[in-house]
């Protein structure tokens, strides 16, 4: 596929991730309001089994850098989104890249999500909450919205472990699972007519 082509794709991607970026929503009960649920991750995921992994990465990029003039988490939310979105997306689009079948296309999604809620973990405890505590929300704010939902928490390593893993496993492997289904319908016209729908 001509650089053209994956710049194109790439363009159309990003700013459909963004839409999808700004139809947020809350999951009462399960994890704190702060933290949002989207299917932005999606136009990202194809992207990268069309283009390629790079190019998947740029599409989270991207719609992060642009989500920036409007952000109510002074970046962190961005950041955050953009360093899971990468860890769902490369690994998926790698292995799609070195075997382009349905089979292919359903390990790398899997093995998307569990890389992506895996490395949520310490990416929330040691990059994420960080900055979030310097910029936006103290530790004690923090872990009072944890508390709400489970007063046994004692600290944020436990929070992140039990709230935010499981959260980004069930979001990542929703993602991959739709993925999944519309990315054989979509494969021959994102390709051009030359395409098998691989």
């Amino acid at each position: 596929m001509k650089n053209t082509r994956k710049l194109v794709i790439t363009a159309l991607f990003s700013a459909l991730a963004y839409i999808l970026m700004l139809l947020d929503f809350a999951v009462p009960f399960i994890i704190p309001g702060f933290i949002k649920f989207d299917f932005a991750e999606i136009p990202a995921l194809i992207c990268a089994f069309v283009a390629g992994p790079i190019w998947g990465a740029a599409v989270c990029l991207i719609k992060n850098a642009i989500h920036l003039l409007q952000t109510s988490t002074v970046g962190a939310g961005e950041l955050s989104n953009f360093l899971l979105g990468v860890c769902f997306v490369v690994p998926a689009g790698i292995i799609y890249k070195k075997n382009k079948t349905r089979l292919g296309a359903l390990i790398g999604c899997i093995v998307g999500a569990l890389v992506s809620a895996g490395l949520s973990y310490f990416i929330n405890l040691y990059i994420t909450y960080p900055v979030y505590m310097q910029l936006f929300m103290p530790e004690e704010a923090i872990l009072n919205a944890y508390r709400a939902l489970l007063p046994q928490t004692k600290n944020l390593s436990q929070a992140i472990l039990i709230f935010n893993v499981p959260f980004n496993a069930v979001k990542y492997s929703i993602d991959a699972l739709i993925t999944f289904a519309v990315y054989k319908h979509l494969s021959p016209i994102l390709k051009g007519k030359k395409a098998q729908g691989k």
